[in-house]
């Protein structure tokens, strides 16, 4: 099959999986999916399974790319500061080391500290399209408050945070999206810029220290004061980079679906907006039902039989969090979106076992305050009827709509 081909197949997979994960739901087994070159885990049990055998499903392949890199992005790159293990891609120990800041930096104390200047800056975004009757709301406000605020807890200065969230977001059209070989360039340097901003705030918190996220990825890291070795350096600007694009990449895409679902039923918006005492349910709801993370993939470590089907070692399984979440087994009429469903904890959205997302709180937090506030300050919200339906992206890293016109 053509390159152009299977990318196509794979773009259409990635904007809707939900029947693909339906029948792999009903199947015997496993269900193989070539899109991904992967085995897909979908149902809730399984995928449970999975999450908490760490030990035989291994995290190190979570986020390989989606395209290979020309030889243009290959030669800017290493300009840049090189890959290493994050969070998100170790197991064991070495996650437990880079799992412990985190922990600490993301904590409800944390978080409770930064809801004021969260809910000042959400207020300040819809001021600025408040009185223009009509917004684009992907691009004004659900990729800019998570920057923001995330920004914050690293310690970012605010002017620093645009250029970071772009050069983020150039990181996964990099990896995850089929670009020109100039494109890709374009995003190569765009990610080195990034990697030498993240550097320049490690080494400021090696000499002056401070309270933030940035300080306590350095102190955990790299423990001492001297001055950092190269090694030390690469390592803390792969983590900081992986925990600033984590950080708004899919509580981005977290509030712009959650809108999406919501306004896309006017029984729901209205339900919403009469009762804010659904606030917590919707949240849970919108998390539940189109989870920005879909999955991530895992690697066997060993021969291990999963759901009937025997895996040798080395094989590749898709753990499809977003396909447990429809699980009737788990949650009944689970293909229906409801924020009258009792709020419920239980579903897969940010993860289960060792990975569960560290960040859970603060993402919550960030699409409670952008309900609370849109109900109350917006009612009249309604998507745009000139503009085409929604699209989702072709991601399973970030699932949102590519824009979000709406009107009032």
């Amino acid at each position: 099959m053509a390159a152009g081909d299977q990318q196509a197949q794979r773009d259409a997979f990635y904007r809707d999986p939900y029947p693909r994960y339906a029948l792999a739901r009903g199947a015997d087994g496993l269900t193989w999916v070539p899109e991904v070159d992967a085995w897909l885990v979908a149902r809730d049990a399984d995928v449970r399974e999975v999450l908490r055998r760490a030990e035989d499903f291994s995290s190190a392949n979570a986020l390989l790319p989606d395209v290979p890199l020309s030889e243009g992005a290959l030669g800017v790159l290493p300009r840049g500061f090189g890959p290493r293990p994050t969070v998100v891609s170790s197991d064991g120990a070495a996650h437990r080391r880079y799992r412990m800041p985190l922990n600490r930096g993301l904590s409800s104390g944390r978080v409770a500290a930064v809801l004021p200047y969260a809910r000042e800056q959400a207020h300040a975004l819809v001021g600025e399209f408040l009185g223009q009757g009509s917004a684009e709301l992907v691009e004004a406000y659900a990729r800019r408050l998570p920057g923001l605020v995330i920004g914050r807890l690293i310690g970012l200065d605010p002017a620093d945070v645009p250029a970071a969230v772009r050069g983020g977001y150039r990181a996964e059209e990099l990896f995850f999206r089929p670009l020109s070989p100039a494109g890709q360039m374009a995003a190569a340097e765009e990610v080195v810029a990034l990697q030498h901003l993240l550097d320049g705030y490690v080494r400021d918190r090696r000499a002056r220290p401070r309270e933030d996220l940035c300080t306590d990825l350095v102190a955990a890291l790299a423990p001492g004061d001297g001055e950092l070795s190269l090694e030390q350096r690469h390592e803390l600007v792969a983590n900081l980079q992986n925990l600033l694009i984590a950080g708004f990449l899919t509580t981005s895409a977290l509030i712009s679906t959650a809108l999406l679902h919501l306004l896309a039923d006017r029984e729901q918006w209205s339900l919403l907006c009469s009762d804010p005492a659904l606030i917590g349910a919707a949240v849970e709801e919108s998390a539940r039902f189109d989870p920005a993370i879909q999955g991530f993939r895992r690697v066997t470590t060993r021969p291990v039989t999963l759901a009937g089907t025997r895996l040798p070692a080395g094989a590749t399984v898709l753990v499809a969090y977003a396909s447990a979440n429809r699980d009737g087994g788990r949650h009944p009429d689970a293909d229906r979106f409801d924020i009258r469903r009792p709020a419920d904890r239980r579903h897969l959205a940010f993860g289960h076992g060792p990975h569960n997302c560290p960040g859970a709180r603060l993402a919550r937090a960030q699409l409670h305050l952008t309900l609370e506030l849109f109900s109350g300050t917006l009612p009249g919200l309604r998507l745009d009827g000139r503009r085409p339906a929604p699209s989702m992206r072709p991601t399973l890293i970030h699932r949102s709509p590519e824009t979000l016109y709406v009107t009032w």
